[in-house]
């Protein structure tokens, strides 16, 4: 029984390994289609979206499978859900990379506009999270889960930064607004996604330690690098 249920186990994960690597081209391509001015590309990554659809139903099927034969408890039954909730973080990654896409077309038909000088590494900062946000998920890696979480801040730090700019090059320049309201959207875009990446870490924490580190920024951090809490008088 133990052994029937892995060998299917696995078979999800190889499945949820081939749709991060999907997202993961996906955003990498959506992106130098944006820098490129590459039509062809970007038509590319639309296309593929209904791959990594086909894969999301085919994790749903499997795991209803498990559950209905198998009828898992305890950390068993925590790991079929995480795996239904990382499959719905890669599929809505890639919906975003879709719209980025769409964008990256749009921005091919105006004059060339200079990029933001962060976008790049932004793009690769995300498409990181998402490569190791579920290596740590497969691998029970809770250290890299944790490194995930907090790399969200510098994604957000790059959104920040790079919203302020396009919103000055809008202020004064008219001829900026349209091309600037699209490259907004692809920063949104990347900025979800790495959402949706920190959002498979913390659920990869919560599957190998028991804990819920959401919403809780301490709790990203490594154990033996925490700060002790607060002591509070009697």
């Amino acid at each position: 029984m133990l052994k029937s249920f892995e060998c299917d186990m696995d078979r999800v994960g190889r499945d949820l390994s081939r749709m991060a690597g999907l997202v993961e081209d996906a955003v990498r391509n959506a992106v130098t289609a944006v820098l490129d001015r590459d039509r062809e590309k970007a038509q590319a990554v639309i296309d593929g979206d209904g791959e990594i659809d086909a894969l999301e139903n085919e994790v749903d099927r499997q795991c209803t499978r498990v559950l209905a034969v198998h009828q898992p408890v305890a950390r068993d039954l925590r790991r079929v859900l995480t795996f239904f909730h990382a499959a719905a973080d890669l599929e809505r990654m890639a919906d975003l990379a879709g719209g980025i896409a769409e964008r990256a077309q749009r921005l091919a038909d105006l004059p060339p506009t200079v990029p933001p000088d962060r976008l790049a590494s932004m793009a690769d900062r995300a498409s990181a999270m998402v490569r190791d946000g579920l290596n740590a998920f497969l691998h029970g890696d809770a250290r890299l889960a944790r490194a995930v979480r907090r790399r969200d801040d510098e994604v957000d730090a790059d959104n920040t930064a790079i919203i302020g700019d396009l919103i000055a090059q809008m202020s004064a320049n008219p001829a900026a607004v349209e091309p600037g309201l699209s490259l907004f959207t692809v920063v949104r875009n990347l900025e979800r996604i790495a959402d949706h990446a920190t959002n498979i870490a913390e659920d990869a924490v919560f599957l190998i330690e028991g804990e819920v580190i959401r919403h809780r920024p301490e709790s990203a951090l490594p154990a033996d690098v925490r700060p002790a809490p607060a002591r509070t008088s009697r």
